[in-house]
C-alpha cells in the first residue's frame, strides 16, 4: 500500500519511489522451547546464511536454501543464550536485546531497551562487554528504548529508541563513535509507527523499520535516510495484517541489486509466527 494514499497533503513532498516487490514470506520453526521473540536479524554480503537476535537474549545462526530467489527452507542452531561480563548469567531485565548490528571485524553489537545501551561480543558464545550507555538515555521509557542498531562502514554505531517521547516529537539517532556518544540527527515521527529495527545497507543509507498494532495485526513501513537524517523516503508500507511483528531488518546486494530481509517477533504466542520476508527494492 502506497503511504501517499493514507497520508495529509502535506506528506506529499517526500519523494515518491517505486513499490518494492515481494519476493516472499517463509515461516521459520525450530523445536527449542527458546526459539520465537526475534527482534533483529543480519544476513552475510552474499544472502547465504544470517544471524538472529532474540529479546530474551539468545543468539541463533542459520543458513538459507533457497530456489531462485525464494527462501525454501532454514537449516539453524544450536540456540545460544548471552552471557554476561565475565560470563555471569544476565537477568530477565537486561536480557532485553533488541538491536544487532555486526562490525567488519566480526565484533557483535546489541542494544538493549531496559538497560538502556548496548554491549559488545566477540563472538555468540562469548561473553557480553560492559554496558556502553551516555546520561542522554537517562530520561528513556523502560521497555521503549534502544529498539534499533546499525553500524556504518566505518565502525560507528547508530542506535534509535522505539519511542520518541511524544506524538510530534522526532525520535533521536544515537551515535557511538569512536568510544564517544552524540546525537548527530533525529528523524521526523510520522502517524501511530514506531521504530522497531535498522540497518545501513549497502548503498552508506540507514534504513528504519516502523511497526504500528491495531489491536487486530500489524502493519508495517521502511523508510530511508542518508546519515544526516536528510532525504527521506518511504520504501514500504504494508496493509494491515500482511506480515507478523516486523521487528529486524537486514539490506543486502545481489546482482539484481538491493534486497530487503526482515523477521517477525512471535511474542511467543501460538496465534503468531516466525517469519522471514523479503523484498527487491526497485528504487
Amino acid at each position: 500500500m502506497r503511504l501517499t494514499a493514507l497520508l495529509p497533503a502535506l506528506w506529499f513532498a517526500l519523494p515518491a519511489q517505486s513499490d518494492p516487490v515481494l519476493i516472499g514470506s517463509h515461516a521459520w520453526v525450530l523445536d527449542d522451547p527458546r526459539f520465537g521473540g526475534f527482534s533483529a536479524i543480519e544476513v552475510s554480503d552474499d544472502g547465504d546464511s544470517f544471524l538472529a537476535l532474540s529479546d530474551r537474549g539468545v543468539f541463533v545462526r542459520g543458513q538459507f536454501a533457497r530456489s531462485g530467489d525464494q527462501i525454501t527452507g532454514i537449516t539453524a542452531g544450536p540456540i545460544v543464550t548471552v552471557s554476561g561480563p565475565g560470563g555471569q548469567a544476565l537477568t530477565r531485565a537486561e536480557s532485553d536485546s533488541e538491536g544487532l548490528a555486526i562490525g567488519a571485524d566480526g565484533t557483535i553489537y546489541v542494544s538493549y531497551e531496559w538497560t538502556h545501551g548496548i554491549r559488545s561480543f566477540a563472538a555468540i558464545d562469548a561473553p557480553a562487554s560492559d554496558l556502553m550507555t551516555t546520561p542522554a538515555f537517562d530520561g528513556m521509557q523502560t521497555n521503549a528504548s534502544l529498539e534499533a542498531l546499525a553500524i556504518d562502514r566505518d565502525g560507528a554505531l547508530y542506535t534509535i529508541p522505539e519511542r520518541s517521547g511524544g506524538a510530534t516529537q522526532p525520535f533521536p539517532v544515537f551515535r557511538l563513535r569512536n568510544g564517544i556518544w552524540d546525537q548527530p540527527f533525529s528523524i521526523p515521527r510520522r502517524g501511530a509507527f514506531l521504530v522497531a529495527g535498522a540497518d545501513i545497507g549497502p548503498d552508506g543509507r540507514l534504513y528504519v523499520l516502523e511497526r504500528d498494532f491495531l489491536g487486530i495485526g500489524f502493519r508495517s513501513r521502511v523508510r530511508r535516510f542518508d546519515l544526516t537524517g536528510g532525504n527521506e523516503q518511504v520504501l514500504l508500507e504494508t496493509r494491515l495484517r500482511a506480515h507478523d511483528n516486523l521487528e529486524g531488518i537486514s539490506v543486502w546486494q545481489d546482482e539484481q541489486g538491493l534486497r530487503m530481509t526482515l523477521i517477525s517477533d512471535d511474542n511467543f504466542r501460538a496465534f503468531q509466527r516466525t517469519e522471514i520476508v523479503e523484498y527487491r527494492l526497485t528504487d
